[in-house]
Protein backbone atom coordinates (compact mmCIF):
# COMPACT_ATOMS: atom_id res chain seq x y z
CA UNK A 1 0.00 0.00 0.00
CA UNK A 2 1.14 3.54 -0.74
CA UNK A 3 2.07 5.62 2.30
CA UNK A 4 -0.12 8.64 2.99
CA UNK A 5 1.24 12.09 3.85
CA UNK A 6 -0.80 14.95 5.27
CA UNK A 7 0.25 18.51 4.33
CA UNK A 8 -0.98 21.28 6.67
CA UNK A 9 -0.09 24.64 5.07
CA UNK A 10 -2.10 27.84 4.68
CA UNK A 11 -0.28 28.87 1.48
CA UNK A 12 -2.18 27.13 -1.33
CA UNK A 13 0.57 27.39 -3.96
CA UNK A 14 3.17 25.77 -1.70
CA UNK A 15 0.70 23.04 -0.76
CA UNK A 16 0.18 22.29 -4.44
CA UNK A 17 3.92 22.22 -5.25
CA UNK A 18 4.69 19.88 -2.35
CA UNK A 19 1.68 17.69 -3.22
CA UNK A 20 2.87 17.25 -6.81
CA UNK A 21 6.38 16.36 -5.61
CA UNK A 22 5.08 13.77 -3.15
CA UNK A 23 2.66 12.22 -5.63
CA UNK A 24 5.44 11.92 -8.20
CA UNK A 25 7.47 10.08 -5.54
CA UNK A 26 4.66 7.54 -5.09
CA UNK A 27 2.87 8.84 -1.99
CA UNK A 28 -0.82 9.38 -1.39
CA UNK A 29 -1.41 12.97 -0.26
CA UNK A 30 -4.03 14.74 1.88
CA UNK A 31 -3.88 18.48 2.43
CA UNK A 32 -5.39 21.06 4.77
CA UNK A 33 -5.19 24.84 4.94
CA UNK A 34 -5.65 25.03 8.73
CA UNK A 35 -4.62 22.97 11.77
CA UNK A 36 -8.21 22.25 12.81
CA UNK A 37 -8.96 20.80 9.40
CA UNK A 38 -5.77 18.73 9.38
CA UNK A 39 -6.36 17.35 12.86
CA UNK A 40 -9.58 15.68 11.68
CA UNK A 41 -7.73 13.53 9.12
CA UNK A 42 -4.36 13.13 10.87
CA UNK A 43 -5.24 9.61 12.09
CA UNK A 44 -5.00 8.21 8.55
CA UNK A 45 -1.58 9.76 7.83
CA UNK A 46 1.74 7.91 7.87
CA UNK A 47 3.52 11.28 8.16
CA UNK A 48 2.42 14.86 8.81
CA UNK A 49 4.13 17.85 7.15
CA UNK A 50 3.01 21.08 8.81
CA UNK A 51 3.77 24.79 8.94
CA UNK A 52 4.28 26.43 12.34
CA UNK A 53 2.47 29.70 11.55
CA UNK A 54 -1.14 28.77 10.79
CA UNK A 55 -4.46 30.60 11.09
CA UNK A 56 -6.26 29.68 14.28
CA UNK A 57 -4.46 26.83 16.04
CA UNK A 58 -0.71 27.12 15.46
CA UNK A 59 1.67 24.34 14.43
CA UNK A 60 3.00 23.62 17.94
CA UNK A 61 -0.49 23.07 19.30
CA UNK A 62 -1.28 20.85 16.30
CA UNK A 63 1.77 18.72 17.11
CA UNK A 64 0.61 18.37 20.72
CA UNK A 65 -2.90 17.41 19.64
CA UNK A 66 -1.63 14.81 17.15
CA UNK A 67 0.71 13.35 19.78
CA UNK A 68 -2.25 12.78 22.09
CA UNK A 69 -4.02 10.82 19.33
CA UNK A 70 -1.05 8.99 17.79
CA UNK A 71 2.38 8.78 19.41
CA UNK A 72 3.99 7.06 16.42
CA UNK A 73 3.25 9.23 13.39
CA UNK A 74 6.34 11.30 12.46
CA UNK A 75 5.82 15.06 12.11
CA UNK A 76 8.05 17.31 10.00
CA UNK A 77 7.80 21.08 10.58
CA UNK A 78 8.33 23.66 7.84
CA UNK A 79 8.29 27.40 8.41
CA UNK A 80 9.68 30.65 7.05
CA UNK A 81 10.27 31.83 10.61
CA UNK A 82 12.91 29.19 11.31
CA UNK A 83 15.25 29.72 14.24
CA UNK A 84 17.05 27.32 16.53
CA UNK A 85 14.49 28.14 19.23
CA UNK A 86 11.60 27.22 16.91
CA UNK A 87 13.32 23.97 15.97
CA UNK A 88 13.97 22.99 19.57
CA UNK A 89 10.41 23.81 20.64
CA UNK A 90 8.95 21.82 17.74
CA UNK A 91 11.19 18.81 18.40
CA UNK A 92 10.45 18.94 22.14
CA UNK A 93 6.75 18.88 21.26
CA UNK A 94 7.32 15.73 19.21
CA UNK A 95 8.40 16.78 15.72
CA UNK A 96 10.89 14.55 13.91
CA UNK A 97 12.72 17.30 12.00
CA UNK A 98 12.62 20.95 11.04
CA UNK A 99 12.71 22.51 7.54
CA UNK A 100 13.29 26.28 7.23
CA UNK A 101 11.71 27.84 4.14
CA UNK A 102 12.72 28.04 1.39
CA UNK A 103 13.82 24.40 1.06
CA UNK A 104 14.66 22.27 -1.93
CA UNK A 105 12.45 19.34 -2.93
CA UNK A 106 15.48 17.04 -2.65
CA UNK A 107 16.00 18.13 0.96
CA UNK A 108 12.32 17.63 1.68
CA UNK A 109 12.33 14.09 0.25
CA UNK A 110 15.47 13.17 2.20
CA UNK A 111 13.89 14.25 5.49
CA UNK A 112 10.59 12.52 4.73
CA UNK A 113 12.26 9.23 3.76
CA UNK A 114 14.36 9.25 6.93
CA UNK A 115 11.32 9.99 9.09
CA UNK A 116 9.35 7.12 7.54
CA UNK A 117 12.32 4.82 8.05
CA UNK A 118 12.38 5.63 11.77
CA UNK A 119 8.63 5.01 11.98
CA UNK A 120 9.12 1.61 10.35
CA UNK A 121 11.64 0.76 13.07
CA UNK A 122 9.11 1.54 15.77
CA UNK A 123 6.16 -0.15 14.06
CA UNK A 124 8.01 -3.45 13.66
CA UNK A 125 9.66 -3.44 17.08
CA UNK A 126 6.83 -5.25 18.84
CA UNK A 127 6.58 -7.88 16.11
CA UNK A 128 10.29 -8.60 16.32
CA UNK A 129 10.11 -8.83 20.09
CA UNK A 130 7.47 -11.56 19.79
CA UNK A 131 9.44 -13.33 17.05
CA UNK A 132 12.55 -13.46 19.22
CA UNK A 133 10.61 -15.47 21.78
CA UNK A 134 13.01 -17.29 24.05
CA UNK A 135 16.15 -16.01 22.39
CA UNK A 136 18.43 -15.39 25.35
CA UNK A 137 21.58 -14.18 23.63
CA UNK A 138 22.39 -11.55 21.06
CA UNK A 139 26.04 -11.93 20.21
CA UNK A 140 27.80 -11.61 23.57
CA UNK A 141 24.82 -9.92 25.25
CA UNK A 142 22.89 -12.20 27.60
CA UNK A 143 19.39 -11.48 28.87
CA UNK A 144 16.20 -13.39 29.54
CA UNK A 145 14.33 -10.42 31.00
CA UNK A 146 11.59 -8.61 29.10
CA UNK A 147 13.69 -5.43 29.10
CA UNK A 148 16.61 -7.17 27.40
CA UNK A 149 14.33 -8.90 24.90
CA UNK A 150 13.00 -5.47 23.96
CA UNK A 151 16.56 -4.20 23.48
CA UNK A 152 17.42 -7.20 21.26
CA UNK A 153 14.41 -6.39 19.10
CA UNK A 154 15.46 -2.76 18.80
CA UNK A 155 18.99 -3.74 17.77
CA UNK A 156 17.60 -6.15 15.18
CA UNK A 157 15.62 -3.37 13.56
CA UNK A 158 17.95 -0.40 13.90
CA UNK A 159 21.21 -2.12 12.94
CA UNK A 160 20.55 -2.34 9.16
CA UNK A 161 19.79 1.41 8.98
CA UNK A 162 22.09 4.40 9.44
CA UNK A 163 19.94 5.93 12.18
CA UNK A 164 21.87 7.45 15.08
CA UNK A 165 21.56 5.52 18.36
CA UNK A 166 21.88 6.88 21.92
CA UNK A 167 22.57 4.22 24.56
CA UNK A 168 21.93 5.34 28.14
CA UNK A 169 22.56 3.45 31.34
CA UNK A 170 24.64 3.17 34.49
CA UNK A 171 28.30 2.25 34.38
CA UNK A 172 28.79 -1.48 33.91
CA UNK A 173 25.46 -2.24 32.21
CA UNK A 174 27.02 -3.13 28.85
CA UNK A 175 26.61 -0.03 26.70
CA UNK A 176 29.80 -0.87 24.81
CA UNK A 177 28.38 -4.29 23.88
CA UNK A 178 25.20 -2.67 22.57
CA UNK A 179 27.20 -0.29 20.36
CA UNK A 180 29.24 -3.17 18.93
CA UNK A 181 26.10 -5.25 18.37
CA UNK A 182 24.55 -2.39 16.37
CA UNK A 183 27.71 -2.19 14.22
CA UNK A 184 28.28 -5.91 13.68
CA UNK A 185 24.67 -6.57 12.73
CA UNK A 186 24.72 -3.75 10.17
CA UNK A 187 25.88 -3.57 6.53
CA UNK A 188 28.98 -1.78 7.91
CA UNK A 189 30.14 -4.84 9.84
CA UNK A 190 33.25 -5.22 7.64
CA UNK A 191 34.13 -1.54 7.89
CA UNK A 192 35.93 0.23 10.78
CA UNK A 193 34.44 0.44 14.26
CA UNK A 194 36.15 3.33 16.08
CA UNK A 195 35.51 3.85 19.78
CA UNK A 196 36.12 7.32 21.24
CA UNK A 197 36.08 7.67 25.03
CA UNK A 198 35.13 11.34 25.32
CA UNK A 199 35.88 11.41 29.06
CA UNK A 200 39.47 10.25 28.52
CA UNK A 201 40.45 12.97 26.00
CA UNK A 202 41.50 16.37 27.42
CA UNK A 203 39.34 19.24 26.19
CA UNK A 204 42.38 20.90 24.57
CA UNK A 205 43.00 17.81 22.42
CA UNK A 206 39.41 16.85 21.65
CA UNK A 207 39.05 18.70 18.35
CA UNK A 208 42.35 17.44 16.90
CA UNK A 209 41.61 13.86 18.05
CA UNK A 210 38.14 13.80 16.51
CA UNK A 211 38.73 15.76 13.31
CA UNK A 212 42.50 15.57 12.75
CA UNK A 213 44.89 18.40 11.95
CA UNK A 214 47.13 19.75 9.22
CA UNK A 215 50.89 20.19 9.34
CA UNK A 216 51.74 23.37 11.25
CA UNK A 217 48.26 23.73 12.78
CA UNK A 218 49.91 24.08 16.22
CA UNK A 219 53.31 23.72 17.83
CA UNK A 220 54.49 20.15 17.38
CA UNK A 221 52.23 19.37 14.40
CA UNK A 222 55.11 18.18 12.20
CA UNK A 223 52.82 16.28 9.83
CA UNK A 224 49.15 16.07 8.94
CA UNK A 225 47.09 13.49 10.81
CA UNK A 226 43.55 12.21 10.18
CA UNK A 227 41.13 12.24 13.10
CA UNK A 228 38.95 9.47 14.48
CA UNK A 229 36.04 10.33 12.19
CA UNK A 230 38.21 10.00 9.08
CA UNK A 231 39.53 6.67 10.37
CA UNK A 232 35.92 5.48 10.71
CA UNK A 233 34.84 6.56 7.21
CA UNK A 234 32.17 4.16 5.82
CA UNK A 235 32.03 2.53 9.26
CA UNK A 236 30.74 3.35 12.76
CA UNK A 237 31.92 5.86 15.37
CA UNK A 238 31.10 5.00 18.99
CA UNK A 239 31.12 8.15 21.15
CA UNK A 240 31.34 6.82 24.71
CA UNK A 241 30.52 9.23 27.58
CA UNK A 242 29.10 11.80 25.14
CA UNK A 243 27.95 13.94 28.08
CA UNK A 244 31.57 14.93 28.78
CA UNK A 245 32.07 16.67 25.42
CA UNK A 246 32.80 20.40 25.73
CA UNK A 247 30.27 22.89 24.22
CA UNK A 248 32.68 23.99 21.47
CA UNK A 249 33.12 20.44 20.25
CA UNK A 250 29.37 19.80 20.50
CA UNK A 251 28.81 22.33 17.71
CA UNK A 252 31.18 20.42 15.42
CA UNK A 253 29.56 17.09 16.28
CA UNK A 254 26.17 18.57 15.40
CA UNK A 255 27.55 19.52 11.99
CA UNK A 256 28.84 15.95 11.46
CA UNK A 257 25.38 14.57 12.24
CA UNK A 258 23.51 17.09 10.11
CA UNK A 259 25.80 17.76 7.16
CA UNK A 260 28.23 14.79 7.22
CA UNK A 261 31.15 17.20 6.80
CA UNK A 262 33.98 18.81 8.79
CA UNK A 263 37.37 20.52 8.51
CA UNK A 264 40.64 19.42 10.02
CA UNK A 265 42.24 21.73 12.56
CA UNK A 266 44.26 24.31 10.64
CA UNK A 267 42.52 23.67 7.31
CA UNK A 268 39.79 25.42 5.31
CA UNK A 269 39.10 22.37 3.17
CA UNK A 270 35.69 20.82 3.85
CA UNK A 271 35.75 17.03 3.94
CA UNK A 272 32.77 14.75 3.45
CA UNK A 273 32.38 11.75 5.72
CA UNK A 274 30.11 8.69 5.75
CA UNK A 275 29.85 7.42 9.31
CA UNK A 276 27.16 5.91 11.47
CA UNK A 277 27.17 7.39 14.99
CA UNK A 278 26.35 5.47 18.16
CA UNK A 279 26.66 7.47 21.39
CA UNK A 280 26.52 6.34 25.01
CA UNK A 281 26.21 8.08 28.34
CA UNK A 282 25.85 7.22 32.01
CA UNK A 283 24.97 10.84 32.78
CA UNK A 284 21.52 12.40 32.85
CA UNK A 285 21.61 14.39 29.62
CA UNK A 286 18.27 16.01 30.38
CA UNK A 287 19.75 17.49 33.55
CA UNK A 288 22.69 18.69 31.45
CA UNK A 289 20.18 20.36 29.12
CA UNK A 290 18.67 22.23 32.07
CA UNK A 291 22.05 23.53 33.22
CA UNK A 292 23.08 24.49 29.68
CA UNK A 293 26.02 22.08 29.64
CA UNK A 294 24.65 20.10 26.69
CA UNK A 295 23.13 21.52 23.52
CA UNK A 296 19.46 20.77 22.96
CA UNK A 297 19.79 20.52 19.17
CA UNK A 298 22.66 17.99 19.51
CA UNK A 299 20.66 15.95 22.03
CA UNK A 300 17.70 15.61 19.67
CA UNK A 301 20.01 14.67 16.78
CA UNK A 302 21.65 11.95 18.89
CA UNK A 303 18.44 10.66 20.42
CA UNK A 304 16.91 9.34 17.16
CA UNK A 305 16.75 5.75 18.45
CA UNK A 306 17.20 5.66 22.26
CA UNK A 307 18.22 2.42 24.00
CA UNK A 308 18.02 2.48 27.80
CA UNK A 309 20.07 -0.24 29.50
CA UNK A 310 18.42 -1.38 32.76
CA UNK A 311 20.67 -1.83 35.82
CA UNK A 312 21.29 -5.41 36.94
CA UNK A 313 19.25 -4.92 40.12
CA UNK A 314 16.18 -4.39 37.91
CA UNK A 315 16.72 -7.56 35.85
CA UNK A 316 17.92 -10.08 38.40
CA UNK A 317 16.29 -12.90 36.42
CA UNK A 318 19.32 -12.58 34.12
CA UNK A 319 21.80 -13.36 36.90
CA UNK A 320 21.77 -17.21 36.51
CA UNK A 321 22.49 -17.05 32.77
CA UNK A 322 25.15 -14.37 33.25
CA UNK A 323 26.80 -16.27 36.10
CA UNK A 324 26.93 -19.50 34.09
CA UNK A 325 28.40 -17.64 31.12
CA UNK A 326 31.16 -16.09 33.25
CA UNK A 327 31.91 -19.43 34.96
CA UNK A 328 32.50 -21.09 31.59
CA UNK A 329 34.49 -18.13 30.28
CA UNK A 330 36.93 -17.86 33.18
CA UNK A 331 37.20 -21.59 33.82
CA UNK A 332 38.54 -21.92 30.27
CA UNK A 333 40.85 -18.90 30.63
CA UNK A 334 42.31 -19.85 34.02
CA UNK A 335 42.30 -23.64 33.70
CA UNK A 336 40.00 -23.91 36.73
CA UNK A 337 38.17 -27.16 37.46
CA UNK A 338 34.95 -25.31 38.34
CA UNK A 339 32.12 -26.43 36.05
CA UNK A 340 28.95 -25.06 37.65
CA UNK A 341 27.43 -22.85 40.31
CA UNK A 342 25.10 -24.04 43.06
CA UNK A 343 21.58 -22.86 43.80
CA UNK A 344 22.73 -21.49 47.18
CA UNK A 345 25.50 -19.51 45.48
CA UNK A 346 22.95 -18.01 43.08
CA UNK A 347 20.81 -16.96 46.05
CA UNK A 348 23.80 -15.05 47.42
CA UNK A 349 24.14 -13.31 44.06
CA UNK A 350 20.41 -12.51 43.99
CA UNK A 351 20.60 -10.81 47.39
CA UNK A 352 23.43 -8.45 46.39
CA UNK A 353 22.42 -4.92 45.21
CA UNK A 354 25.00 -4.83 42.34
CA UNK A 355 25.95 -1.15 42.28
CA UNK A 356 28.57 -2.03 39.64
CA UNK A 357 26.05 -3.93 37.49
CA UNK A 358 27.17 -6.68 35.08
CA UNK A 359 30.82 -5.61 35.24
CA UNK A 360 30.80 -6.12 39.01
CA UNK A 361 29.13 -9.53 38.62
CA UNK A 362 31.80 -10.57 36.14
CA UNK A 363 34.58 -9.53 38.53
CA UNK A 364 32.94 -11.39 41.44
CA UNK A 365 32.61 -14.61 39.42
CA UNK A 366 36.23 -14.42 38.21
CA UNK A 367 37.54 -13.80 41.75
CA UNK A 368 35.37 -16.53 43.27
CA UNK A 369 36.33 -19.04 40.61
CA UNK A 370 40.08 -18.43 41.02
CA UNK A 371 39.84 -18.99 44.79
CA UNK A 372 37.38 -21.92 44.67
CA UNK A 373 38.96 -25.26 45.76
CA UNK A 374 36.28 -27.53 44.26
CA UNK A 375 34.55 -28.11 40.93
CA UNK A 376 31.42 -26.12 41.81
CA UNK A 377 30.93 -22.63 43.17
CA UNK A 378 29.14 -22.82 46.53
CA UNK A 379 27.67 -19.99 48.57
CA UNK A 380 30.82 -19.83 50.73
CA UNK A 381 32.96 -19.43 47.62
CA UNK A 382 31.25 -16.22 46.46
CA UNK A 383 33.56 -13.32 47.20
CA UNK A 384 31.45 -10.16 46.96
CA UNK A 385 32.70 -6.59 46.87
CA UNK A 386 31.99 -4.74 50.09
CA UNK A 387 32.41 -1.00 50.50
CA UNK A 388 34.83 -0.04 53.32
CA UNK A 389 33.17 0.77 56.63
CA UNK A 390 32.99 4.49 57.31
CA UNK A 391 33.20 6.14 60.67
CA UNK A 392 29.65 7.20 61.46
CA UNK A 393 28.93 10.80 62.29
CA UNK A 394 25.88 12.86 63.03
CA UNK A 395 25.80 13.84 59.33
CA UNK A 396 25.13 10.26 58.25
CA UNK A 397 21.41 10.63 58.96
CA UNK A 398 21.01 13.17 56.18
CA UNK A 399 17.36 12.22 55.51
CA UNK A 400 14.72 13.01 58.15
CA UNK A 401 13.28 9.86 59.77
CA UNK A 402 10.46 8.35 57.74
CA UNK A 403 11.15 10.57 54.70
CA UNK A 404 12.05 9.39 51.21
CA UNK A 405 14.47 11.38 49.05
CA UNK A 406 11.57 12.60 46.87
CA UNK A 407 9.52 13.69 49.89
CA UNK A 408 12.51 15.49 51.38
CA UNK A 409 13.18 17.26 48.07
CA UNK A 410 9.53 18.35 47.90
CA UNK A 411 9.78 19.77 51.43
CA UNK A 412 12.95 21.72 50.60
CA UNK A 413 11.42 23.19 47.44
CA UNK A 414 8.22 24.17 49.26
CA UNK A 415 10.22 25.81 52.07
CA UNK A 416 12.32 27.74 49.56
CA UNK A 417 9.18 28.98 47.77
CA UNK A 418 7.56 29.95 51.08
CA UNK A 419 10.68 31.81 52.20
CA UNK A 420 10.83 33.75 48.93
CA UNK A 421 7.04 34.27 48.79
CA UNK A 422 6.78 32.25 45.59
CA UNK A 423 9.62 33.99 43.71
CA UNK A 424 11.07 31.12 41.68
CA UNK A 425 14.28 32.94 40.75
CA UNK A 426 15.12 33.61 44.43
CA UNK A 427 14.05 30.10 45.44
CA UNK A 428 16.29 28.60 42.77
CA UNK A 429 19.26 30.60 44.11
CA UNK A 430 18.57 29.35 47.64
CA UNK A 431 18.55 25.76 46.36
CA UNK A 432 21.62 26.21 44.17
CA UNK A 433 19.65 25.62 40.97
CA UNK A 434 18.93 27.52 37.80
CA UNK A 435 15.39 28.84 37.37
CA UNK A 436 14.75 26.32 34.55
CA UNK A 437 16.06 23.48 36.71
CA UNK A 438 13.66 24.48 39.49
CA UNK A 439 10.73 24.60 37.05
CA UNK A 440 11.70 21.12 35.79
CA UNK A 441 11.75 19.73 39.34
CA UNK A 442 8.41 21.33 40.11
CA UNK A 443 6.96 19.45 37.12
CA UNK A 444 8.70 16.16 37.97
CA UNK A 445 7.61 16.27 41.61
CA UNK A 446 4.04 17.22 40.76
CA UNK A 447 4.25 20.53 42.61
CA UNK A 448 2.09 23.26 41.12
CA UNK A 449 4.28 25.79 39.28
CA UNK A 450 2.62 29.05 40.30
CA UNK A 451 3.55 32.37 41.78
Amino acid sequence: MKQRILIVEDEAKLRRVVELQLRSAGFEVDQAGAAEEGLKIADSADLVLTDLRLPGMDGLELINQIRRQNSLVPIVVMTAFGTVENAVEAMKAGAYDFLPKPFSMDHLMTVINKALEVRALRDENRQLKRALGQRYEFGNIIGRSAAMQDIFATIERVAPTRATVLVAGESGTGKDLIARAVHYHSPRRDRPFVKINCAAIPESLMESELFGYEKGAFTGAAASKPGKFEQADTGTVFLDEIGDVAPGTQVKLLRILQEREFERLGSNKTRQIDVRVVAATNADLRAALESGEFREDLYYRLNVVPINMPPLRERKQDIPALAEHFVKKYAAETGSSVESISKEALEVLFDHPWPGNVRELENVIERSLVLCPGDRLEAADIKLDHAPTRVTTECDDFLPPGKTLQEHEQDLIRKALEKTQGNKSQAARLLGLTRNALRYRLTQLGIRDSG
